[in-house]
């Protein structure tokens, strides 16, 4: 208040605010793509940041308008402890810091030792860094930057500018969609009238309300992009964004007397633990992977399949990361004492050595349909039952062999960051249960 009336009073004051103001306009109509100077306080080159923050404006700056989204997006507002009560918690909040994730640089230091190619750490990075489908010429200097960790990663990788400069999705016949970015002065989004403003042009793309806008990362998650013929409700006009952006109302801007409708939340809210699913009757029994079991016994043998089933989730649940998943089916036969006689397991998944090499495996299961496993294990005749166990089982990543390991944390600057590097490691690779059916035979 002393402030506003020393500007009544004070003509001075009036005229340097107002110019300051109009010093404030100059700057982000013509350096609205700008960042810093060419060399940061090191005196290491950093004009290649400068460039492509002139294409993907720093979500600092959005954050003048879209406060609220920007807070949402960065994990300042809102924040989900529910997630943290039961450990990992990588499916909250995580578009905010797919570049910066210690998960992420733990995940691609160890895939670097496998000797990708230049194509392959262009297309790793065009998820977690769509700025590099624009700058491929930058991909190197990303992955150097993602590897120091911490403040040394200047770029951005999935921000507001990135999202909101696609403008389309292209089809592949028999491959997952893949976005489409115009780096040009318009932003686009869902409303069809979108508001005016001085600051950039805005367009609606329909996209924006379809499952392939996120299919295009999260490609094994949507039944629907591919085969229409898939029954489910996912089909009936359920999308991706009606479960991960909650729904509200309000205003997209900060701007006093915008118009008030129907938002999303910016925080993409997703569970990675099955603990959380239990706490939902309607998740559980709608939605939760579940197994079935036919089998005989006969002649030394119990032989049959595995039912692997997922409810009318469009996706495989847990978690949104397409490439990475692991699953396992795991088959036990034991006597009346709990024994075990045998047991089999099946690995679905991807090893580091294979990953982005060759065409995108099918998930185990998409939602809706179901994935015959079968089985066949010996077992002492003579017996007058057996117990069967069925489980599915599932790791976020796959489990690094003891080279491949050694390797990596060889290549990190010091025990801590290697301590670190193991506890990921350890955590992200180890198998959770899911769920489970028995039979006695």
């Amino acid at each position: 208040m002393q402030w506003m009336s020393a500007m009544r009073t004070d003509k001075r004051v009036l005229l340097i605010g107002v110019s300051f103001l109009l010093g404030l306009g100059l700057l982000w109509n013509d350096g609205v793509r700008h960042v810093a100077s060419a060399q940061d306080t090191s005196g290491e080159d950093t004009s290649w940041v400068e460039e492509i923050s002139k294409v993907f404006v720093p979500s600092e700056q959005c954050k003048q308008c879209h406060d609220r989204h920007y807070e949402e997006w960065k994990g300042m507002r809102e924040q989900t402890p529910d997630l943290k009560t039961f450990g990992r918690v990588d499916g909250a909040l995580l578009h905010g810091t797919a570049l910066k994730s210690h998960v992420f640089k733990t995940v691609l230091g160890l895939w670097l030792q496998t000797n990708p190619t230049q194509e392959e750490r262009t297309r790793c990075l065009s998820c977690h860094a769509p700025s590099v489908t624009v700058f491929p010429q930058h991909a190197d200097r990303i992955i150097e930057q993602v590897m120091v960790g911490g403040k040394a990663v200047t770029v951005e990788g999935i921000s507001c500018s990135s999202c909101h400069l696609i403008h389309d999705i292209q089809e592949h016949e028999h491959a997952y969609p893949t976005f489409k970015i115009n780096p040009g002065d318009s932003f686009f989004g869902p409303y069809k009238k979108p508001e005016e403003n001085l600051v950039h042009s805005s367009e609606q793309a329909s996209i924006y309300k379809e499952a392939k806008y996120c299919a295009a990362c999260h490609f094994s998650k949507v039944k629907d992009v591919t085969r229409a013929d898939l029954p489910g409700e996912i089909l009936k006009g359920t999308i991706c964004q009606d479960c991960h952006m909650e729904r509200s109302t309000g205003s997209s801007t900060s701007k006093r007397g915008s118009l008030t409708r129907p938002i999303g939340r910016h925080w993409f809210q997703g569970i990675v633990i099955p603990g959380i699913m239990l706490s939902n009757r309607n998740l559980q029994a709608e939605w939760f992977p579940r197994v079935d079991i036919e089998a005989d016994k006969k002649n030394g043998s119990v032989q049959g399949t595995v039912l692997v089933r997922n409810g009318s989730l469009p996706h495989m649940f847990p978690g949104g990361d397409p490439v990475l998943k692991q699953f396992f089916v795991k088959v036990t036969v034991k006597d009346e004492k709990g024994n075990i006689l045998a047991e089999k397991q099946e690995r679905y998944g991807r090893t580091f050595d294979e990953l982005l090499r060759g065409p995108i495996p099918q998930p185990l299961v998409n939602g809706g349909i179901t994935r015959r496993v079968p089985f066949a294990l010996e077992v002492p005749t003579g017996l007058k039952s057996v117990l069967l166990e069925a489980s599915l089982s599932y790791a976020l990543i796959p489990e690094p062999s003891s080279a491949l390991k050694d390797r990596y944390l060889q290549s990190l600057a010091n025990d801590k960051e290697r301590q670190a590097a193991e506890k990921v490691i350890t955590d992200y690779s180890s198998t959770r249960l899911l769920t489970f059916r028995t039979m006695t035979l």
